[in-house]
């Protein structure tokens, strides 16, 4: 008896002991296992992706803020109100632009949130019978008011359907036809673009003209890479018509289809290649941000509105940064937004030379925007946010994950010291920067921009332009260099056999209205110069010294940079000064640029002339917002911020608007074939004695203790 109590006691204690086991097991296991060797596992996280978006029914939206975009609901009365209205009933009609009308900027800066809502107004761009016509439009009232805009040149926006039409119009031509099997295409492999024209003379006037030209999709969903070089088609866009054909290509051979293709999909198992793990940036304790009622965004010590748009693509309001000593939300800009792009490729030959396009005033850069695609364009850890826009009939439609926010850490540094050892004190005091990041990407047929205002918690914000998607080639009889003379100008580079790569530009203007602690602003440019010494005066024989020149008028802030000419450019308040006396302000940080070398009175120049400079200053004048004009397409160039900047107006201590102008010169390289990396430049805005001393000196490190514990599933 007592051998099998003992026995049955044993028995008790390792089944006590087992069942513990398991217990703890289950405790500490991970939430789920591994299901790839790349996978990581954390005790202390969920890595489920959850896509974060305001992914609710639109047509229930309401405004809860002044310079919120126009809801589904009000778009669709907007549309009821014009087509009913006697000036569209029964006629023919394209609406090119509904936006919100902004309130006056004044009311818009005494509003309070819960505050009541000024009456909304859309502002309607639009044509009837052929004329265009500027609309303010009361979404209660039904209240329709012509705006006079003026003697203005220029056409509005192309809608969507514009577009679509155009690239169609040719396949309804029996010439454009014959041409095309001519070339030994069969016309369902067919692809058209519809390519804006510019303004080179009067013949061109008095109709919206388009230019079309076409390639081949056959065996490549990479059809940019084989034009239909030289044929040319230009249609009348009212008339949806051909107005005439040129084709002057017919003994170049379209490029061949073979590793053309980009896509993951389409290779082949030998040509996959992987070169790093995955990677993720994870919250344990969820993201630092807010957007609260859709739109406004609240991160660290900064506030602003933020809203998709049709042309700008994005626009930033009201944007605040708190001061680490009052805790007040001080005012850093009014409203920022990229307001044109001008691309003029360097190719003077009939089939290249109009192609200098301004993909904001003539595309929409908006309206160019497509869904960002998760984990890849932005992180696990983003939010998105769709635009809603207006059809060229008005109906709304919503453009899906147009826009991410999301938080950012890349290894950089936000502050730092480490004392040396000869001092005797032991001190390693590092900050980590992280920063938030809006991002929208707009594919504008084969170019694909990247557009991030970045935020950071020292106060400045970064406003960077990346560049990939594909070139826009011509095709060549030449498939080496070898064959091609000394004396011919191939306008760019052999990147594969038949495939040139032709020279272009890229400039992206900023409107930037800059409100630093109120409005009433001034624009210093600080000179930095190499002073001379005397031998009596120091052993040195030179020194720096800064000079701070106030632009009294708009030509006084007209820059163009120069690397041997260095200076600062600031946006102070001269109002509101700091402890020591220093005005309140922000500076530009130019980064690597470009400049336009076109001659001056070159027609796309024209056109183009806001990148006649880097920087200007103008003083706030609401009707003043695209710097290419209110109606780019085919306009002449004279409603320009050049021409606007030419009045010399007074900008001393009043309301201002600072424009910047990033540039890139790109000379195709055979590494952009058949799609290009990324290749991204910025500029900053950075406080400038805005703050009483270092705004991030009291954040805190981080330690172990604050992060996830992950563990990669080859150390289990």
């Amino acid at each position: 008896m007592e051998g099998k109590g003992t026995l049955r006691l044993v028995f008790l204690m390792i089944t006590v002991f087992l069942l513990l086991l398991l217990l703890f097991t289950f405790l500490t296991l991970p939430p789920s296992l591994p299901s790839t060797k790349s996978e990581l596992q954390s005790t202390r996280l969920d890595t489920t992706t959850t896509i974060r978006r305001s992914n609710r029914d639109h047509s229930t939206d309401v405004p809860h803020h002044p310079l919120d975009p126009l809801t589904v609901t009000e778009l669709n009365r907007v549309r009821e109100i014009i087509s009913s209205h006697p000036m569209f009933k029964s006629k023919p009609y394209a609406l090119h632009s509904v936006v919100l009308e902004e309130p006056e900027k004044s009311a818009v800066r005494r509003w309070r949130v819960g505050g009541r809502l000024m009456p909304r107004k859309a502002a309607v761009i639009g044509r009837v019978e052929g004329e265009v016509v500027v609309l303010s439009v009361e979404v209660e009232s039904e209240r329709v008011r012509k705006v006079e805009t003026g003697k203005v040149d220029g056409y509005p926006t192309m809608t969507i359907e514009d577009m679509t039409s155009a690239s169609a119009v040719p396949f309804k031509n029996g010439e454009f036809n014959r041409t095309i099997l001519d070339r030994g295409v069969d016309l369902k492999d067919v692809a058209c673009l519809p390519l804006s024209p510019g303004w080179y003379g009067k013949s061109e006037e008095n109709k919206r003209l388009i230019k079309v030209q076409c390639f081949s999709m056959k065996d490549t969903a990479n059809f940019y890479m084989r034009p239909i070089e030289g044929l040319t088609v230009l249609v009348d866009m009212d008339a949806q018509e051909v107005v005439h054909i040129v084709d002057h290509g017919k003994d170049i051979p379209i490029p061949k289809a073979s590793n053309t293709d980009y896509r993951y999909s389409a290779l082949n198992s030998a040509q996959k290649v992987k070169l790093i793990n995955p990677i993720s940036l994870e919250q344990p304790k969820g993201p630092s941000f807010t957007i609260e009622n859709n739109h406004m965004v609240k991160w660290a010590n900064w506030e602003f509105h933020l809203k998709p748009d049709p042309r700008a693509g994005v626009i930033i309001s009201h944007a605040k940064v708190r001061d680490p000593n009052t805790g007040e939300l001080r005012s850093v800009m009014y409203k920022g937004m990229t307001s044109e792009l001008f691309v003029p490729y360097m190719d003077p030959t009939d089939a290249w030379y109009f192609k200098t396009y301004m993909d904001a005033g003539e595309y929409g850069f908006g309206l160019q925007a497509m869904p960002l695609d998760p984990l890849n364009d932005c992180p696990r850890n983003a939010y998105y946010m769709d635009g809603v826009f207006a059809a060229g009939d008005g109906t709304p439609y919503i453009r899906s994950n147009m826009v991410c926010v999301y938080e950012s850490y890349a290894g950089d540094i936000a502050w730092r010291h480490s004392e040396s050892p000869i001092t005797g004190m032991e001190i390693r005091e590092v900050r980590p920067k992280v920063t938030l990041v809006v991002r929208m990407a707009a594919s504008v047929a084969n170019y694909d921009y990247i557009m991030d205002w970045e935020f950071q918690t020292d106060g400045l914000i970064k406003i960077k332009v990346g560049l990939s998607g594909i070139l826009m080639i011509r095709g060549t009889p030449y498939t080496n260099l070898n064959e091609v003379s000394e004396s011919e100008n191939l306008y760019g580079t052999l990147i594969s056999e038949n495939v040139v790569g032709v020279i272009h530009d890229h400039y992206v203007t900023y409107y930037l209205d800059m409100d630093i602690d109120g409005s009433d602003n001034s624009f210093v440019k600080v000179d930095i110069r190499r002073q001379e010494t005397s031998p009596v005066e120091s052993p040195r024989k030179s020194y720096l010294k800064a000079t701070r020149n106030l632009a009294k008028t708009e030509k006084d802030a007209q820059i163009k940079l120069k690397l041997y000419e260095p200076a600062e450019f600031h946006v102070i308040n001269p109002n509101k000064k700091t402890r020591v006396g220093n005005p309140v302000g922000y500076k530009v940080v130019a980064g690597g640029t470009a400049a336009s070398l076109l001659d001056l009175d070159d027609p796309p120049q024209k056109r183009g002339a806001f990148t006649n400079n880097q920087i200007w200053v103008t003083p706030y004048n609401r009707s003043e917002e695209w710097a290419g004009g209110l109606f780019v397409y085919q306009n002449k160039g004279e409603d320009t911020l050049a021409a606007w900047s030419s009045r010399d107006r007074p900008i001393e201590n009043k309301d201002i608007v600072l424009w910047y102008t990033l540039g890139f010169h790109h000379i195709p390289c055979q590494e952009d074939f058949p799609i290009m990396p990324t290749v991204s430049s910025s500029f900053d805005l950075k406080p400038v004695n805005f703050f009483e001393s270092n705004p991030i000196l009291r954040v805190p490190p981080t330690t172990e203790n604050d992060l996830p514990v992950c563990r990669a599933e080859a150390s289990y």
